[in-house]
C-alpha cells in the first residue's frame, strides 16, 4: 500500500519602554541583575544561589528587569531584520500549503480557520464533508482579546451541543463555554478555574470537569477534584464526584455508555485504583471494578462489559482484554509487533485501527474487535499521519499524511478491499506540493551513544547540498516522559532548509519512540543518559560533517529546554549557539511550583539525598562555572507559564550574563500574554515569533 500512497502522492508533485531602577545597570548593552549573594547547603552539600528574588515572579521589580531584557532582545532581532528577515516568506510557505482533513467528533465535522490573522481562529462545522462550513464559535466575539484560544472542543453524544476551553492568557487554567449547535448560540454556562481537564458529557445534559483551587497561579498546583455540571445552572451548586485532595493522588475518566470511569493513580505507590459509576443515577455513586492494581496497567477502553488495556510488561505495546466481571479472564488480543511501537489504538464502529512506529516509518494495521488481522497500510517513508475518521457505510478510514517538508495529503483507505484514494473536494481542493517530492533529503538511521545503544535520528537537508562540515545546522530533542515524537511539517524550517540549512531530531531516551524501557532508561537516576545521547547525536553530526561546532545551533521545549541547558553548560565548544524555550533550569526548585510535584518519577525527589545528588550534577542554573565562554544563547520563557514557570528561565539568563568569562551575548525574551505553548493565539504573532527564532539562528550561524 505504500506504493499506492506515494504514487498518488507524486502525482500532486511539484517593550515596552525600559523602566530603570537603581539596581539595574548595564553592561555591554545587556543588563546588569542585582545579585544578593546567598549560599544554601542541603545534605551536606553546599551550592550558591545569588538570584532568588528573581522568584517573585509578579512584582514589579522582576517586571522591569524583564521589560529592560526584552528590549535588548528586541533591538537586537531589528538589528538581524536588516540581514535576514524571513517572516513574508515562510507566511508564503504556509499560504501555499494544503491542510489536513477536519475531525469528526461524534455526528459532525470540525474544523479551525483564521478570519483574521490579528485574532484568534474561530470553530467552524460541516454536517457532511461537502457542505460549506459554518463559524460556531468565535472566542474574540465574547473575550475582546486577541489572547483568547480555543484550546479544546467536545460535543455531546447527540451533536447537541458543544463545549470549548478557552484560555484567556496563554495559561494551563481555562474557561469552559457552551453553544448550541443547531441554534448557533452561545449559552450563559461559565465554569472557571479549570486545569488539565477533559470535558467528558453525560449524554447531552451536562459535563464532567476538573477544578483547579490554586489562589496563587505559579503555586504547587491542586487540581484535586472532579466536578459535574448540568446545563442551565450555575457553577456554584455542580456537583463534586471524586476528590483527591488528602490524597493528592492524580486521575483521569471518561464516559463509555452508560458509565462514568475514574483511574486514580497512586501518588506513593504508582498503582491505580479503578471505580465507575452510572450515568443515569444522578449521586453517582462510585463501585471499585477492582482494588489497586499494578501500575503496568493502562485502561484503553470499555465497550460491551469487556476491558480493553494494555499490559505494559511488553515493550512495544499490546492490547488486553477481560470482561468487567470477571478480572481473572484475561486474554491478548492484539500482541505486540517487536520493533514497532503502538503509538495509538482507535476503537472505531467495531474496528481496532492501530498506528505503530518503526524507523522511519508509520502504518496502521486494522483488525477487527476480536482481534482478527484485516490489512495493514503503510504510509510513505519518513511521513507521518493522523487518523481522522471511520465512515462505517463505505469502510473507509480518512488520514492526513505529512512530514517535516510535506503538508497534509488527505487519503481514504477502503479497509474491505485495501483500495487507497487521494480525498478531496470543493473546500479541500488539491494543490501542489510546495516543491517536488525529491527536493528535500530525509534519512532516519541510528548513531552509535557512548554506551552502546543505537539512537535513532532524522536528518533532513536539500538535495545538492554539499556535506563538508560548513552547513548551519540545527539539532533539536525531546527526550522526556515516554513522549513519541512527530513528524509535523512546519513551513518556517522549509526557508531554513532552502538557505542550506540541515535539521536533525534525535530520538534521546526518556522519550517513548523505542519503547517503555526507553523512556525508564532517561529517567530519574538515569536521566543523564538522556542528556549524554543529545550530545552525542552533535558529535554525530560533526564527525559525519553534516556541520561543525561553528555552524550547530541546539535547540529544545519544555523537558527539551532542560536538554538544551544541560548540553550547553557540560559541552559549550560544540555548539555556536542555544536556544532553549520554556525549559526547567533550576531543578533543586522544580517541584516548588505548579506542576512539579507530579515529575518526582521523571527526574527524581529534590527532598530524598540520592536523588537530590543527581538532579544537582546536571542541573544547567547550579552548573555554570565562572570562566567559562558559552554558546550564543536566546532563552525564550512566556509570562504567563504555570508548567514551566518563568523563574527557570530568569536565573538561567541572570548567571550566565552576570560573569565576566561571557563573551557571547545572552539574550532573553519573555512573550507577553502567552503560556507554556507560546505565541499561538493568533496568525500574525505565531509566524512572528517563528520568524525571530530563524534569523537568529542563520544570522548567529553565518557570522
Amino acid at each position: 500500500m505504500y506504493n499506492e500512497i506515494t504514487t498518488f502522492m507524486k502525482n500532486i508533485y511539484t517593550l515596552s519602554l525600559l523602566l530603570l531602577f537603581p539596581a539595574l545597570l548595564f553592561c555591554q548593552n545587556f543588563p546588569t541583575t542585582k545579585s544578593i549573594p546567598k549560599t544554601l547547603t542541603k545534605f551536606g552539600t553546599s551550592y550558591q544561589d545569588d538570584y532568588l528574588w528573581l522568584e517573585n515572579m509578579k512584582s514589579e521589580e522582576t517586571k522591569s528587569w524583564t521589560n529592560a531584557q526584552n528590549l535588548v532582545t528586541n533591538e537586537h532581532f531589528e538589528e538581524i531584520k536588516k540581514k535576514y528577515d524571513i517572516l513574508s516568506k515562510i507566511k508564503d510557505y504556509h499560504h501555499y500549503s494544503s491542510s489536513g482533513l477536519p475531525s469528526k467528533k461524534e455526528a459532525y465535522y470540525y474544523s479551525e480557520y483564521i478570519r483574521d490573522k490579528d485574532k484568534p481562529s474561530n470553530l467552524f462545522y460541516r454536517k457532511n464533508l461537502n457542505d460549506e462550513p459554518i463559524e460556531l464559535f468565535n472566542p474574540f466575539k465574547i473575550y475582546k482579546s486577541a489572547n483568547a484560544i480555543l484550546m479544546d472542543y467536545n460535543p455531546s453524544k447527540s451533536s447537541k451541543y458543544l463545549s470549548c476551553k478557552v484560555s484567556l492568557d496563554g495559561s494551563d487554567r481555562n474557561e469552559i463555554r457552551f453553544v448550541d449547535i443547531e441554534k448557533i448560540r452561545n449559552l450563559e454556562d461559565v465554569i472557571s478555574n479549570v486545569k488539565f481537564s477533559k470535558m467528558v458529557w453525560n449524554h447531552d445534559s451536562g459535563i464532567f470537569y476538573m477544578l483547579n483551587t490554586n489562589q496563587n497561579v505559579f503555586a504547587k498546583d491542586s487540581t484535586y477534584q472532579l466536578y459535574y455540571h448540568k446545563l442551565g445552572t450555575n457553577q456554584d451548586v455542580d456537583k463534586l464526584i471524586f476528590d483527591a485532595t488528602k490524597t493528592g493522588n492524580g486521575f483521569t475518566y471518561f464516559t463509555k455508555k452508560d458509565r462514568l470511569f475514574i483511574v486514580e493513580k497512586d501518588r506513593k505507590t504508582d498503582t491505580k485504583n479503578y471505580y465507575y459509576a452510572l450515568l443515569n443515577e444522578e449521586n453517582y455513586k462510585l463501585e471499585k471494578i477492582f482494588d489497586s492494581d499494578d501500575s503496568k496497567f493502562t485502561l484503553l477502553n470499555y465497550n460491551n462489559n469487556s476491558i480493553y488495556f494494555s499490559n505494559n510488561e511488553y515493550d512495544w505495546g499490546d492490547i488486553r482484554t477481560f470482561n468487567i466481571s470477571n478480572r481473572a479472564d484475561e486474554k491478548v488480543l492484539i500482541p505486540q509487533i517487536y520493533n514497532n511501537l503502538l503509538v495509538a489504538p482507535y476503537f472505531l464502529e467495531g474496528y481496532i485501527f492501530c498506528k505503530y512506529k518503526a524507523i522511519g516509518k508509520n502504518f496502521i494495521i486494522a483488525y477487527d474487535e476480536n482481534g482478527n488481522f484485516i490489512r495493514r497500510i503503510d504510509s510513505p517513508d519518513n511521513s507521518d499521519f493522523d487518523v481522522k475518521f471511520f465512515d462505517s457505510k463505505t469502510k473507509c478510514l480518512y488520514i492526513s499524511v505529512f512530514s517535516k517538508t510535506i503538508s497534509s495529503q488527505n487519503f481514504k483507505l477502503n479497509i474491505e478491499t485495501g483500495d487507497v484514494n487521494h480525498f478531496y473536494n470543493d473546500y479541500f481542493p488539491p494543490k501542489i506540493t510546495l516543491f517536488p517530492l525529491d527536493h528535500f533529503i530525509t534519512k532516519s538511521i541510528f548513531y552509535k551513544s557512548r554506551d552502546g545503544k543505537d539512537v535513532p535520528i532524522t536528518i533532513v537537508y536539500k538535495k545538492g547540498i554539499i556535506l563538508n562540515g560548513t552547513n548551519p545546522t540545527l539539532l533539536e530533542a525531546y527526550g522526556g516522559f515516554g513522549v513519541v515524537s512527530e513528524q509535523n511539517f512546519d513551513a518556517s524550517l522549509l526557508y531554513f532548509l532552502e538557505k542550506g540549512g540541515v535539521y536533525a531530531f534525535a530520538e534521546i531516551r526518556g522519550g517513548g519512540e523505542r519503547g517503555l524501557k526507553w523512556h525508564k532508561d532517561g529517567m530519574g537516576l538515569k536521566k543523564m543518559n538522556s542528556f549524554n545521547d543529545f550530545i552525542d547525536a552533535a558529535e554525530y553530526l560533526i564527525k559525519e560533517k553534516y556541520t561543525s561546532p561553528e555552524k550547530l545551533a541546539i535547540t529544545g521545549a519544555s523537558n527539551g529546554g532542560l536538554v538544551v541547558g544541560v548540553a550547553m553548560t557540560q559541552r559549550p565548544e560544540l555548539f555556536k549557539v542555544a536556544i532553549p524555550k520554556v525549559g526547567v533550569f533550576d531543578m533543586i526548585n522544580f517541584d516548588k511550583y505548579t506542576v512539579g510535584r507530579y515529575h518526582f518519577n521523571e527526574y527524581g525527589n529534590p527532598e530524598d539525598t540520592t536523588d537530590f545528588t543527581n538532579i544537582l550534577s546536571y542541573s544547567p542554573y547550579h552548573n555554570i562555572k565562572e570562566n567559562v565562554n558559552y554558546p550564543v544563547t536566546l532563552i525564550i520563557t512566556s509570562e504567563n507559564d504555570d508548567r514551566a514557570v518563568p523563574m527557570h528561565s530568569y536565573k538561567f539568563a541572570a548567571r550566565l550574563q552576570n560573569r565576566t568569562a561571557q563573551k557571547n551575548p545572552i539574550y532573553l525574551k519573555t512573550l507577553d500574554n502567552s503560556g507554556h505553548n507560546g505565541k499561538v493565539a493568533n496568525y500574525n504573532d505565531y509566524f512572528e515569533e517563528k520568524a525571530n527564532f530563524y534569523d537568529f539562528i542563520l544570522y548567529h550561524l553565518n557570522q
